[in-house]
């Protein structure tokens, strides 16, 4: 057993902080405080950069356009790292580590708005993992499509073989903390369907016509478009599980955190901004949801694009549903040896049963864009800008200058009427789509 599993094993600890500050740790079943800021940022890195880049040049940039999705993308990128360092800086406020974005609601709020930020954050990730699936099981189609053209597998197939891969990884991999090497793979997996939808994507282009850049549709249709692909903007770069990552760094945790945010901000941005650019500008308002689709190559290079997109999201599953692991696994007291029959049997029924509802749904609702929409309406809106600005506002309300406060206040106002147009913009593409297609749809 690691140092990490021995400390998880008693109750709650106290520690001394970088300020000599005693700060109490809450109890858990996974890792606290053993990864380094930069394996953090790889963390961070690589949902920022999962397979969900290969659907931003159709979902963020067709319904902006050029002005509209560079500036929409700049913005996104300063205010989504503002309000993530918000929550980083409230990580041991109160002389508390707050390990959970539930808890630290709890000690600001009380006990009702633990309850309705833990409904809001596992909704938000339940949802994006319900996307990862969608995707990883278009990638899947789109590899075996260029290989046999028979029809016989259709896209709820690939979605199931996706959900099954899925689990597998979840329950062979304990706790985020363990992903170790996975991050290095989640990386090269990257950088693979990236460069190759690059290059394949600025080929086109220059071999192309002039392409049209209008943003399509017209009058309602399309200021209901536009609306929710700002819900897409935001989905596209946070996580909604700050704090749940800031768990697993070393002390200085704060410190360390910025270090690692200021990592994903910067140079973890440019394969995002590449491929959704190149994109953009390959194929013009005809870029569809998944680029792959676009681009012309060799089969084997498209093939091997489409299987390290598959596999990335795989990887990004298991990242975004440890929250959800986390809580379910310190309940039931899942500690120790992760080879324990007892623990392995609670990963395969617990996160297999998790993984199986995910899969349903995505098979059963395979809208890709929308969901991206929604998930960015109704919970990375609220998570990410109205409760940070607004749990900061209250956590230093007594060191905040007028100016400061008037400023959150803003931001908790503008984000929340942005946040309620933005979900009925995705419900509306939800319910056209269900109006075309109907369920189990082969896209």
């Amino acid at each position: 057993m690691g140092k990490g599993d021995a400390e998880n094993d008693s109750s709650n600890k106290v520690y001394a902080n970088e300020s000599g500050m005693d700060i109490e740790v809450p109890d858990t079943a996974h890792q606290i405080s053993s990864d380094s800021w930069l394996q953090v940022a790889f963390v961070l890195t690589t949902g920022v950069n999962s397979a969900f880049v290969l659907g931003y040049s159709g979902s963020i940039m067709v319904p902006l356009g050029w002005v509209g999705g560079v500036v929409g993308l700049v913005l996104a990128t300063v205010i989504s790292l503002y309000a993530n360092a918000l929550i980083a800086k409230l990580h041991e406020h109160g002389g508390i580590r707050h390990i959970r974005y539930r808890d630290l609601a709890r000690f600001i709020y009380g006990r009702r708005a633990y309850s309705l930020t833990w409904i809001s954050q596992y909704v938000n990730l339940f949802m994006i993992n319900t996307g990862f699936i969608i995707l990883a099981g278009s990638a899947l189609k789109a590899f075996y499509v260029l290989f046999r053209d028979d029809d016989q597998m259709k896209l709820p197939h690939f979605i199931a073989i996706a959900g099954v891969a899925g689990a597998i990884f979840a329950i062979s991999i304990p706790h985020l903390s363990a992903l170790g090497i996975w991050l290095g793979v989640s990386t090269v997996l990257t950088l693979i369907y990236v460069v190759i939808a690059v290059v394949l994507s600025i080929k086109d282009g220059i071999n192309s016509p002039a392409r049209d850049y209008n943003i399509p549709g017209d009058g309602a249709s399309k200021i209901f478009t536009i609306i929710g692909s700002t819900a897409t903007l935001v989905f596209a770069f946070n996580t909604g599980m700050v704090p749940e990552i800031q768990a697993t760094i070393r002390q200085p945790v704060v410190k360390n955190m910025m270090k690692a945010l200021y990592f994903q901000f910067t140079i973890g941005l440019v394969p995002f901004f590449l491929i959704t650019f190149a994109g953009y500008w390959a194929y013009g308002s005809s870029t569809g949801t998944y680029l792959l689709n676009n681009v012309h190559g060799p089969v084997w290079v498209k093939g091997l694009a489409n299987i390290a997109a598959f596999l990335q999201a795989i990887i990004s599953v298991h990242i975004f549903a440890s929250p959800s692991y986390e809580y379910l696994d310190t309940k039931y007291g899942i500690k120790g040896s992760s080879l324990n029959i007892k623990n392995l049997s609670f990963r395969i029924l617990v996160r297999g049963g998790y993984l199986a509802f995910g899969t349903f749904l995505a098979a059963l609702l395979p809208f890709l864009g929308d969901f991206m929409s929604l998930t960015g309406a109704i919970s990375v809106f609220p998570l990410t800008f109205i409760l940070a600005n607004h749990m900061y506002l209250v956590a230093k309300e007594n060191t905040l200058a007028s100016s400061q406060k008037l400023w959150h206040w803003f931001n908790i106002v503008f984000f929340s009427i942005a946040s309620v147009a933005a979900t009925i913009a995705a419900v509306r593409l939800i319910v056209v789509d269900s109006k075309t297609y109907h369920v189990f749809a082969d896209l």
